[in-house]
């Protein structure tokens, strides 16, 4: 199993070094995502205590021309902590902090989707919006091979996999199961897992989540996974079609509710979003993945339980259109609709930010300038 050198070292021997008291003071590890739109990066001090909330983590710097996302002769990038959660790798009192990104001129980074989401959610607070995001994920060994397939070949064809149980079903479990505790005790809001169609693929849900929590959290859920690989010496990858083929490939389904929609009569409201989703439906490919639509491409091909990405659909209970209204709610009248088209590897802030504008603000502008 093509596993990394570091997860062999000797476990015990690192657990006797983290259970050393530390006293008052407090690891803090700021997290952000670099300028590729998909990758995380994260460094760690020390405060002279734990803190009590984001507001008492000082703002940090780091070399931008590192990350792809300034030139080194004007590198500094400040990190400007966003949301705190606790350390599920060396534990309380220690802390991890989702960061936004700013350039020299304290101007948002590149790939600082969250700035222009933020304001977003702020004007539209008042329609108390829900998002709930389903993150599909492969496990891959460090060689780029999906873990747990034979070496030279490939599994038995899709069908016993998804929610499956049993080693021939099941690659990987252990990974997953400890992503979920690390996720609960760092008081992310995880709300389930379950294994993929695809051997080796599988998926947690964060939400529901109102308004910017939804990146907040998800982004860490996201940084948690791929710690815990580490420990485990494998690859998480959010690539929308790791594999070419009769295999599906990896989304991250955003499900989308307001306080109308969840009110008596919200079935309305839902078909009125609908309808100025389809109006726009380039616009937010172009934003639900982070080449514009080019990973997409690969996905949405109307196979394998996706939407064409060159049409809008809709539908209750249909897994193959744009957005999916689940039979409950139909039969409900109210609830919340599945936008399905976001790719694994999207920035929910992006995405959210989109939807938002789109359903709840009316407004038209391309999201290319977003």
């Amino acid at each position: 199993m093509s596993v990394s050198e570091s997860s062999l070292l000797p476990k015990t021997l690192r657990q006797h070094y983290l259970s050393l008291p530390q006293g008052k003071k407090c690891q803090v590890t700021y997290v952000w995502i670099d300028g590729s739109g998909e990758g995380l990066r994260n460094k760690t001090r020390t405060l002279e205590e734990e803190p009590k909330g984001v507001a008492d983590i000082p703002e940090w710097n780091f070399d931008g021309s590192s990350t792809d996302q300034a030139e080194g002769s004007n590198s500094d990038m400040f990190l400007i902590p966003v949301c705190m959660f606790r350390d599920p790798f060396t534990l309380d009192p220690n802390k991890l902090v989702m960061c936004e990104v700013l350039k020299y001129n304290r101007k948002p980074a590149e790939t600082n989707h969250r700035h222009k989401c933020n304001q977003v959610m702020e004007r539209v607070k008042d329609e108390h919006p829900w998002f709930g995001m389903e993150q599909e994920y492969t496990l891959l060994g460090i060689n780029g091979h999906p873990y747990g397939w034979p070496e030279n070949g490939f599994p038995g064809p899709q069908g016993p996999y998804y929610c499956g149980v049993g080693s021939n079903c099941a690659y990987g479990r252990d990974i997953v199961e400890c992503h979920y505790k690390a996720c609960l005790y760092a008081g992310v809001k995880i709300c389930g897992t379950n294994a993929e169609v695809m051997p080796s693929q599988w998926e947690f849900q964060v939400g529901p989540s109102e308004g910017i929590d939804m990146g907040d959290h998800l982004w860490m859920a996201r940084f948690l996974l791929h710690r815990v690989c580490e420990d485990f010496g494998v690859v998480a990858s959010l690539d929308p079609k790791p594999m070419k083929g009769n295999w599906n490939g990896a989304g991250c389904h955003t499900n989308v509710s307001t306080e109308a929609m969840r009110g008596e009569g919200g079935l309305q409201h839902i078909e009125d979003a609908i309808e100025k989703l389809s109006k726009r439906h380039k616009e937010h490919i172009f934003v639900y993945d982070p080449r514009g639509g080019e990973d997409n491409q690969r996905r949405l091909t109307g196979k394998h339980e996706t939407s064409s990405i060159e049409e809008f659909s809709a539908g209750v209970a249909n897994r193959g259109s744009s957005i999916r209204i689940p039979r409950q709610v139909g039969q409900d009248k109210c609830g919340y609709f599945e936008d399905r088209r976001p790719a694994a590897n999207c920035d929910p802030y992006a995405v959210t930010g989109a939807i938002a504008r789109t359903c709840f603000l009316d407004e038209t502008e391309n999201d290319e300038e977003a």
